[in-house]
């Protein structure tokens, strides 16, 4: 049986991911001092990401409805109509738990409950564990059907769910263990039991929500990663085929998931980074536009990325633009040549 252990990750996390650990927790502190400065700005993009969690989460396991219904669903302004619109709804419900007045507890019972939302209209086994062995399986470029991952067999689920509770407790209470290594490898070790017959996926997404909400990175708020992941869908499952291949033997790594999710968080931040320049750039001229990008992103931005963003402004303004602020020592330069990159002084 797998054996449930955390305490690995205070002494032997890989010099890459410390490197975007860092900048991922940098980026977390500098957007919260922003959201107490622009309330009105986040409020909207709450509301906005909100729906692309909803949508996107069941959109990976084929649950959808009519995209003019996702806002009817979330504001309770009529009832679901069919089995889809039953299960988006418990979704949505989750979510509000997640982002409540008052943070939930992870334990078995909320993780059933999560569960028992989803499916508490469509299936008279919701919140229950799965009572037959289950698998994963993928489809090769020939259509053949392959097993992919044997996950906890039905009769050992109830035990291996209460070694991952216990496991990750005594994790989460030492201040040496990063919360987000941690997030990352208890997803993994979730999905490779597989506790439920069907949900899994949308579950371990809920799972995450809380448990980054729990480490105070409440990026999932402002931006869906629901919504990343679906878009970097075969990064998602490539990762974690990497990450439990020998897991039932103990040989398993976690550091390509670890990876995935420090590259989903960055995507996230850079996302916001790039709603809330828009926002704060609207209706200014060119030139300060492009300024307003570099005075107010975290992130390192090329001429490629400031010329995508503003596809109306020229290349010359753009160099004109930087090379100004270069000269004023606002901004600083990053590489050369084709690779530079320029990031506020």
């Amino acid at each position: 049986m797998h054996r449930f252990d955390y305490r690995f990750l205070k002494d032997s996390v890989p010099a890459q991911t410390l490197g975007i650990l860092g900048i991922v927790a940098d980026l977390n502190a500098r957007e919260e001092m922003r959201e107490t400065a622009n309330p009105k700005v986040f409020d909207l993009l709450r509301h906005s990401a909100r729906i692309d969690s909803v949508r996107s989460s069941n959109a990976i396991e084929g649950i959808v409805t009519a995209k003019d219904r996702y806002p009817v669903l979330l504001e309770q302004n009529e009832p679901p109509v069919g089995h889809d619109e039953k299960e988006i709804l418990g979704y949505r419900q989750a979510l509000d738990e997640i982002y409540g007045p008052d943070l939930p507890t992870l334990s078995e019972g909320l993780i059933r409950h999560f569960h028992r939302l989803l499916f508490a209209q469509t299936s008279n086994r919701a919140g229950m564990y799965k009572r037959e062995d289950n698998w994963i399986q993928e489809r090769d470029a020939r259509g053949r059907i392959h097993i992919r991952f044997v996950p906890v067999p039905a009769a050992e689920t109830e035990e291996a769910m209460n070694q991952l509770i216990l496991a990750w407790r005594e994790a989460a209470q030492d201040p040496s263990i990063h919360p987000l290594l941690l997030t990352a490898c208890f997803v993994v070790d979730f999905l490779c039991i597989h506790p439920f017959a069907d949900g899994n996926g949308r579950v371990s997404r809920l799972l995450t929500s809380l448990l980054l909400e729990r480490a105070g990175f409440r990026i999932s708020r402002f931006i869906s990663l629901d919504r990343i992941t679906q878009e970097y869908l075969c990064g998602y499952y490539e990762a974690l085929k990497q990450s439990s291949a020998g897991w039932h033997e103990n040989r398993s790594s976690y550091d390509p998931f670890i990876i995935y999710l420090m590259q989903i968080l960055y995507r996230a931040y850079k996302e916001l980074d790039d709603r809330f320049v828009a926002n704060q750039t609207a209706r200014v001229p060119k030139a300060r536009q492009i300024e307003n990008l570099l005075l107010n992103t975290f992130v390192p931005v090329s001429k490629q990325h400031i010329a995508e963003r503003f596809p109306d402004i020229s290349v010359t303004t753009i160099e004109r633009v930087l090379s100004q602020m270069l000269k004023r020592e606002q901004i600083v330069k990053i590489g050369s040549r084709k690779d530079a990159r320029y990031k506020v002084k």
